[in-house]
């Protein structure tokens, strides 16, 4: 791919997954500044890796796939800085403490809810659900992550479970 081939794909591919991939840097660091850092180095890391994409798969599926690896290593390299805790998806219970979805009033707060709890995961079921978030598909998800789309759909299946128990909670399942 020549230079000019590798702009114009990285042009079409941020204006394409621009928005998405700044949603994804959001799931991943909740700090502002840190998250304009991360959404940079995916971009950067996009750019350098067109020139070796030889359209074996969906430009979809090397987006996503460039975009997690990048967020994952930041996280990796985040975790080092700090003692983080995180948890898998099986260990994560919320507590009567936190606050309901019903208790937040916009769609914003209960978004920023659903995403206090996926920062609360271990990066591999992190970037499957921010995936599921951006409508991808399970079977594009499994390619994109390494696992099969049965472990995908029972992840989220678990989410989705955690999620309508936590909306239970308030005595309004709907």
């Amino acid at each position: 791919m020549t230079e000019a081939e590798q702009d114009q794909a990285f042009t079409d591919a941020i204006a394409r997954f621009g928005g998405a991939i700044a949603r994804m840097a959001r799931g991943y660091e909740a700090d502002a500044d840190l998250r304009r850092d991360l959404e940079q180095d995916i971009q950067v890391a996009l750019w350098q890796s067109l020139a070796s994409f030889d359209g074996r798969c969906s430009l979809s599926t090397w987006v996503w796939r460039v975009a997690h690896n990048r967020a994952a290593s930041h996280i990796i390299a985040r975790r080092r800085h700090t003692q983080r805790r995180w948890s898998n998806i099986e260990d994560i219970e919320l507590t009567s403490d936190d606050p309901t979805p019903f208790e937040h009033a916009t769609s914003d707060q209960a978004m920023a809810l659903i995403l206090s709890i996926i920062d609360r995961l271990d990066p591999p079921d992190r970037q499957i659900l921010l995936l599921y978030l951006e409508g991808v598909a399970a079977a594009e998800t499994g390619e994109i992550t390494g696992v099969s789309s049965d472990v995908v759909a029972t992840k989220i299946h678990r989410f989705k479970t955690m999620l309508t128990r936590r909306f239970a909670q308030t005595g309004d399942a709907s």
